[in-house]
């Protein structure tokens, strides 16, 4: 691996919905509360997508749980998905 060199790829942009709250492995899960709370009081949305991928996963899954017993009445549709990640390389020398 000492002669090829990573290239590094443009990422694509993509425009996050006001009905979504995406979860990281480092947020709390209080906190996505709080947004579902905001996002169903005061904004009057009438769903919200949560996404997560990795470690987040299971925090994911338990802001779901505690906003489901918290506003009556939602339903839950869960979807997974896999992405696919590939890396490339160039070579540094001549010839490889």
């Amino acid at each position: 691996m000492n002669k090829y060199r990573k290239v590094i790829k443009a990422r694509e942009e993509l425009v996050k919905e006001d009905e979504e709250i995406r979860v990281t492995a480092a947020g709390s899960v209080s906190a996505y509360i709080s947004r579902a709370a905001k996002l169903f009081n005061e904004m009057e949305k009438t769903y919200l997508t949560i996404t997560a991928t990795g470690n987040a996963l299971t925090k994911a899954v338990t802001s779901a749980e505690v906003i489901k017993r918290r506003f009556k009445g939602l339903h839950q549709i869960t979807k997974l998905a896999s992405q696919e990640i590939v890396d490339e390389y160039e070579p540094l020398e001549e010839g490889l």
